[in-house]
């Protein structure tokens, strides 16, 4: 149930952002009259790309708000521009930063990347010790995740939290991800883990402490690759794709056979 006060001090503990064209800050009270227009975007984008999210409610996103755990994008005239916010799986084991989206107005600004590194941060101070992932289609978003230090996984490696899984049931690829057992899907998944990323840390401090080591910089993440990204993903969609097909037709041939005999 939400409550009509401010559940944090926001500046203090997360000070905003503020540059020539935007204000990016933690969310509160002050914030909950923009849900209608946030979830209202969510769902038109999403229908746009042709894609599914899980989706939400003005009183989900107010109440994120509420609790400290949501980044907001303003003009300086007081306009939405942006939003995105945490969830929290398994305990607080793991951490998702979900519902990126950007006004069509102001979009191509860099904006996107400027809140992922906002909600980011957030994460990191409130839960510093969980695995931080995200499941996307997108490329700059992905792009984004690469910057931050995620690194594409399987979905094994993700929260087997029924309630995180139950929020694809939304989308319109969800007979994909069933028909895979929860394997495989359309989406991507990537994972920031704080404990290997200081392992990596560690291990890069004494290569480049040793005479003539520097870090290594000739690896180059797929995901920063657009190309070969794009025509992997092309590929896994056309499979994919191909699958559930061929599964509908099998489904259909059946219902043909058994009202034949």
């Amino acid at each position: 149930m939400i409550q009509n006060n401010k559940s944090v001090n926001a500046e203090q503990f997360l000070p905003p952002q503020v540059d020539a064209d935007f204000i990016i800050q933690v969310a509160t009270a002050d914030h909950t009259h923009y849900a209608q227009i946030i979830v209202d975007e969510m769902e038109s984008s999403a229908k746009l790309r042709g894609t599914g999210i899980a989706k939400r409610s003005p009183e989900y996103i107010k109440e994120k708000m509420l609790e400290g755990k949501a980044v907001i994008a303003l003009s300086h005239d007081n306009v939405w521009a942006g939003f995105c916010y945490i969830e929290t799986w398994g305990h607080g084991e793991y951490v998702a930063n979900s519902g990126l989206i950007v006004s069509p107005n102001f979009r191509q600004s860099g904006l996107a990347k400027r809140i992922k590194e906002k909600i980011f941060e957030l994460s990191r101070k409130k839960y510093p010790h969980a695995k931080i992932f995200g499941l996307t289609t997108g490329l700059a978003v992905m792009k984004i995740n690469s910057d931050l230090g995620y690194k594409p996984v399987t979905y094994s490696e993700l929260t087997n939290d029924e309630e995180f899984w139950k929020g694809c049931r939304s989308c319109v690829n969800f007979d994909i991800l069933t028909a895979k057992e929860r394997k495989n899907c359309l989406c991507t998944a990537m994972l920031y883990d704080p404990a290997e990323e200081e392992k990596n840390k560690a291990k890069n401090s004494i290569k480049n402490s040793e005479p003539g080591k520097k870090e290594d910089k000739g690896l180059l993440d797929f995901v920063k690759n657009s190309k070969l990204y794009e025509r992997w993903m092309q590929i896994k969609q056309h499979v994919l794709l191909r699958e559930r097909k061929n599964k509908g037709m099998m489904h259909s041939l059946r219902t043909v056979l058994n009202s034949l005999f």
